[in-house]
């Protein structure tokens, strides 16, 4: 089992940055694939980016490509979310997830553990 707490959101201007950081504890962090998902007011979770194990792999949602980039660190068990030219759309809950054994996928129903979310507000 996994248990996963994000951290690093907060409010920021659009065209800013910030980065989030998801810990992992438990065992075996590097046999699960790891993703970011978001939640605005009122919509369905979506995926944002995901890597797998080895970090050899990413996936991301079109709207974020360019802007966005997911990494690990499997010695520190942590995952994170560089965050670019932030834009107001990209209001939301963010999550981090776990995928065991998983690949890349964009796909909530995946994912096996989550986290509680932190949230990112970027003004226009």
């Amino acid at each position: 089992q996994v248990q996963l707490v994000e951290s690093g959101g907060g409010l920021v201007q659009a065209g800013g940055s910030l980065r989030l950081s998801c810990t992992a504890s438990g065992r075996a962090f590097s046999n699960y694939a790891m993703g970011w998902f978001r939640q605005a007011t009122g919509k369905e979770r979506e995926f944002v980016a995901a890597i797998n194990w080895s970090t050899s792999n990413t996936n991301y949602l079109d709207s974020v490509k360019g802007r966005f980039t997911i990494y690990r660190d499997n010695a520190k068990n942590m995952v994170y979310l560089q965050m670019n030219n932030l834009k107001p759309e990209d209001t939301a809950v963010y999550y981090c997830a776990a995928d065991y054994f998983g690949g890349i996928s964009d796909r909530v129903d995946d994912y096996d553990y989550w986290g509680q979310g932190t949230q990112v507000i970027v003004s226009s």
